[in-house]
């Protein structure tokens, strides 16, 4: 059955957990790793372990969506399974998620129940953005006897049906980093596919590690959230909307950093700082992609 579905992962720096992803995935399995300019191992690992993985190696990192774009471009198979590489495949987790393809031939995507690595449940599913301060904060404790109808699916890890990607687009070019996976799943309701939660499914999500956590990685990390976010409120409810959370991001971010400044908080200053920036980018203009602007697919 995994036959049908080809593997994309996509990498920056990931040495110490691609590995680990690696030994999870069936040895059958088609792979596909795009690398954003990793400068430690990484490439060296996947090529010991999977000499028969297409890699595609970027001289500038690309951020996630456009990665994922120019792996799902050469896609043979019937599904694609994007999977982050701190990510880990346990039992029949890939089986499980197109089993319920099959089963569910309206449905477009399918996720995975994610695990932390102390086991616990992680958050990887939800309604739309827009309602999720109305509905607060799910009961993730609570698994599901069965699949669940969603909104939402984490980037993460999720199964997607090719024929449907095509026809919906591939990632939004002018995303670099963050809600990217939030703009797929509005666009897949949007074209009125569904999706599905298959709590048969089992992966373990290990939050970390394909990444260098340093002074710049934590500026780049805070100004690509608020800039997404307000790219975001500008595509789907207009500029209007989209000036007006900016504003109010740019007020709040900037009077944090400085109370934070002031009393000598330097990471909570470093990160508001960030996302006053982000935010003020989006506001003027600013891109985040770092590719010419292209007319998405």
């Amino acid at each position: 059955m995994t036959a049908r579905t080809t593997v994309i992962t996509i990498t920056h720096n990931g040495g110490l957990v691609i590995g680990g992803l690696l030994k999870s995935l069936p040895a059958d399995l088609p792979l596909i790793v795009i690398d954003n300019a990793s400068e430690d191992d990484t490439l060296d690992i996947v090529t010991n372990l999977r000499p028969d993985a297409k890699i595609i190696r970027n001289r500038v990192g690309l951020g996630y969506g456009t990665a994922a774009s120019q792996g799902l471009e050469i896609v043979e198979t019937e599904f694609a399974l994007l999977a982050n590489p701190d990510s880990l495949m346990t039992g029949d987790a890939i089986d499980a998620l197109v089993a319920a393809a099959d089963q569910y031939p309206d449905a477009a995507m399918f996720g995975p129940l994610h695990k932390d690595g102390n086991g616990d449940i992680e958050p990887s599913h939800d309604v739309e953005l827009w309602k999720r301060r109305d509905y607060g904060r799910l009961a993730y404790d609570c698994v599901p006897e069965g699949p669940l109808c969603v909104e939402f699916l984490s980037g993460a890890v999720n199964l997607v049906r090719m024929d449907v990607m095509r026809q919906v687009g591939f990632y939004d070019p002018e995303i670099f980093l963050y809600f990217d996976d939030d703009d797929m799943c509005a666009r897949m309701l949007r074209a009125g596919h569904g999706m599905i939660l298959v709590a048969d499914s089992v992966v373990m999500h290990l939050n970390g590690g394909s990444v260098r956590p340093n002074r710049a990685y934590y500026w780049e990390k805070f100004w690509h959230l608020a800039w997404s976010r307000i790219y975001f409120e500008r595509k789907y409810n207009g500029r209007l909307a989209a000036i007006c959370l900016g504003l109010k991001h740019t007020v709040r971010f900037g009077w944090k950093a400085l109370l934070y400044g002031i009393t000598m908080q330097r990471k909570k200053g470093w990160r508001d700082l960030a996302r006053f920036f982000g935010s003020l980018g989006a506001l003027i203009g600013v891109r985040a992609s770092k590719q010419p602007r292209a007319t998405q697919r």
